[in-house]
């Protein structure tokens, strides 16, 4: 049957069923298709906590959510122009974000009296009108999938779960993806198990034909690919970014990388994505705990390695008093605080930014850190260079504070040339004992003693004859390292470690701001994930004629040199984040600017509408 294909500019597709209908897979293989074809794309995948939540309910549903155009595009958009609703737990919980005229592509099989019963429905809204402002597709597609499998050795019920891969090519053939490469990873997938690979492709086969020869579906849509910048380009997540940055810093800087890690959600990714790069001089040690983990990332430095840990607020918690021996003990230490929605145990794969303040100040005595936050999936491959870069030039630790929307989310990341990335080796040497000889000709080490432009102390591997010091939590004597009680000592060691945080600002460059036309009163002021929401709310109000500035934090502390004379420039700053308003706390009390914090904790990230609305409502009132 030929059918009519018509061209769009974007689209926002959303699958969404139970926790065990394979949502995430079948979002991730469209995500990977939608890449390969060279369209831009941004994702939210929404799944549970429980690894299997109870079938058919409103806690079970599990979602993915992609957005991908012929141009540049910054969010996974505000809502879905086609939701696939494989039971009625995914419909109900769905809908509201859903708009009129959209469309639903529900699976028919599931609308069963026990399953509407479950979530509160009295009668099927497929059959009672409620949806007649939607363009609803009735598919039977658990049953049109176990059809398909009938001359396949599976029982049902492993039948049952392809329906998955039905649903993805339908939707596979209506948006034009090419199959290529999702049969490719099929077979791959299931290469021990031929029974299995072979009820996926005929599943993922069945639903491409059904849509190719249904009446159901008159027309067929393209998105063309985006105009991207020449290079190799490979979708990816933030943990995986960040993992593969951590493994750039090593090699460039020379150093053996080494993770202590405890699991947890959401940054477990980046333990497992370590652990695949033995070539590369990557140790990983999954720790028995989160003290564990650190004080043997921390002991890895001590003995010359790149030191990692990675964790999420939790874990933060725990991992306090060791990243306060770091600062004492002035070595290099990469902290990875995956931030998910809290207090406590909160909604551990929901997003939020509320962990700021922990990493700025949650530690005992005065304990200056550097605090870094990416922006986008793929910044995170270069925050962990520039995290390597600064703990190791100045000897200290260095938290990165990404989420759950930045760890879990995707989008096209150009694979950068080696030969590009910084030289991390220029930037320290370790301690050798030809350095510290006396008048006598004795070593004369001094492990305290302060390079002038950086107030580093020396790097000095454990061993090495000459360079013997003492470490521990006990506050050292300035140059010497000895235990002091001293008062005076004290403060000097106290504000030396601040000076040299502190000092870094020169290092890192202005604050950039985005204002096109000079002329905006209200600059909008982001930091970590909502750099997407705020950047596609700023082109709304700017393309309505609203004229507004943008600028982003990607550092936390220190903060930007110039960033009190750019929050001085402008008449009103508003600052939107995912909590109760840390980073404007920060700021008022540190430049006496009053900002306008913007706070939603909803575990999820700003919607792009929503974000032009305030920003418009703050030009209005100017």
């Amino acid at each position: 049957m030929t059918k009519q294909v018509q061209q769009l500019d974007r689209v926002i597709i959303r699958f969404a069923g139970d926790s065990g209908d394979g949502m995430q897979l079948a979002g991730d293989r469209f995500t990977q298709e939608t890449a390969a074809f060279g369209n831009d794309l941004s994702t939210l995948p929404n799944f549970p906590a429980e690894i299997r939540a109870p079938a058919g309910t409103l806690p079970g549903v599990s979602s993915f959510q992609l957005h991908f155009a012929d141009h540049d595009i910054l969010t996974p958009g505000d809502a879905p122009d086609v939701l696939v609703a494989m039971n009625p737990a995914a419909l109900k919980a769905n809908l509201s974000d859903v708009p009129r005229g959209a469309d639903i592509i529900a699976n028919t099989d599931e609308f069963t009296k026990r399953n509407l019963a479950r979530v509160g429905y009295t009668a099927s809204p497929l059959e009672d009108g409620s949806l007649s402002g939607y363009n609803v597709h009735a598919v039977a597609i658990t049953s049109m999938t176990v059809k398909a499998l009938e001359e396949i050795d599976v029982s049902r019920k492993e039948a049952e779960r392809a329906k998955n891969m039905f649903a993805l090519g339908l939707l596979s053939w209506l948006y034009n993806r090419p199959p290529e490469g999702t049969l490719k990873f099929l077979r791959s997938k299931f290469a021990n198990k031929p029974e299995i690979m072979k009820a996926n492709i005929t599943a993922f086969q069945a639903g491409w034909n059904y849509g190719e020869t249904t009446e159901a579906f008159s027309v067929q849509y393209e998105v063309k690919p985006a105009t991207l910048a020449p290079g190799t380009y490979r979708n990816i997540t933030g943990n995986s970014a960040l993992s593969y940055g951590l493994v750039a810093a090593s090699r460039r800087s020379g150093l053996p990388l080494f993770l202590g890690a405890y699991p947890i959600t959401p940054a477990s990714d980046i333990l497992h994505e370590l652990s695949k790069h033995k070539r590369f001089g990557v140790r990983t040690f999954q720790a028995e705990d989160e003290i564990s983990g650190v004080g043997a990332a921390l002991g890895a430095s001590f003995g010359g390695a790149l030191g990692v840990t990675s964790t999420s607020g939790p874990g933060m918690a725990l991992k306090a008093e060791t990243i306060g021996l770091a600062v004492s003990l002035e070595l290099p230490l990469i902290v990875i605080d995956v931030q998910r929605a809290g207090p406590s145990t909160g909604m551990p794969t929901k997003t939020e930014q509320a962990d700021l303040l922990m990493a700025l100040y949650g530690r005992n005595g005065e304990s200056p850190v550097v605090v870094l936050a990416p922006a986008t999936p793929s910044g995170c491959f270069e925050i962990a260079l520039e995290a390597v870069r600064i703990a190791t030039k100045y000897r200290t630790p260095v938290i990165i504070l990404s989420d759950g929307y930045l760890a879990n989310g995707s989008e096209p990341w150009r694979i950068p040339e080696a030969g590009g990335l910084p030289k991390l080796r220029d930037e320290f040497s370790f301690s050798s004992p030809s350095e510290w000889s006396g008048a006598d000709g004795k070593p004369d080490f001094r492990p305290y003693q302060r390079n002038p432009d950086t107030l580093a102390r020396p790097w000095a591997i454990p061993g090495t004859p000459g360079l013997e010091h003492r470490i521990g939590g006990i506050e050292k004597a300035d140059g010497t390292g000895t235990i002091s009680y001293d008062p005076g000592n004290h403060d000097r060691m106290v504000r030396l470690r601040q000076a040299k945080v502190d000092g870094i600002a020169a290092d890192i460059g202005p604050l950039e701001v985005d204002d096109p036309d000079g002329q905006a009163k209200v600059l909008v002021l982001g930091w970590g994930s909502t750099f997407g929401s705020i950047g596609a709310a700023v082109r709304r109000v700017r393309v309505a004629g609203g004229s507004i500035a943008q600028a982003h934090l990607r550092h936390l502390s220190p903060f930007p040199a110039n960033l009190g004379e750019v929050l001085a420039s402008y008449d009103r700053v508003l600052v939107p984040e995912i909590n109760l308003g840390q980073l404007a706390l920060v700021l008022r009390g540190r430049y006496l600017t009053d900002v306008i914090s913007y706070n939603r904790v909803r575990g999820l990230p700003f919607r792009a509408a929503e974000l032009a609305g305030v920003i418009q409502d703050v030009i209005d009132n100017v």
